[in-house]
């Protein structure tokens, strides 16, 4: 089985509920130099695209046409687990904290500078 960590490049995967979010976060990985391989609103099709394509980062808005972002990065972790992941949130309203290992490597808080999401996608951060 494939993981993330195979091969250099440099692929991704984006799951947000809101068009407009997905448009955003594709673009910047693009500038970033990441392979966008596919986009889903919801946890199903999020986790459906994670075993089709083993990506090597996944960037979740908090807000999911279906399921919870939450759950999708703990199963993201069960499928790949060398995946990098970024969770997307409003400042307003933080996300919860998972167990050690489960949670998410950086949580992103909108708004964001492009800097920031500059150094999110970087595996040191």
């Amino acid at each position: 089985m494939l993981n993330a960590s195979d091969g250099q490049e440099r692929t991704a995967v984006v799951a947000a509920g809101d068009e407009e979010t997905r448009i955003l976060l594709r673009g910047l990985l693009r500038l970033h130099h990441f392979r966008v391989d596919g986009e889903a609103e919801g946890a199903t099709q999020a986790l459906a695209l994670l075993r089709d394509h083993h990506p090597t980062l996944l960037v979740t808005d908090v807000n999911l046409a279906e399921g919870s972002s939450t759950n999708l990065v703990a199963e993201a972790r069960a499928v790949l687990p060398t995946i990098r992941v970024i969770l997307v949130a409003p400042a307003s309203r933080p996300p919860p904290t998972l167990g050690p290992g489960m949670g998410p490597n950086v949580v992103l808080l909108r708004p964001f500078r492009i800097r920031q999401f500059a150094e999110a996608v970087q595996p040191g951060s």
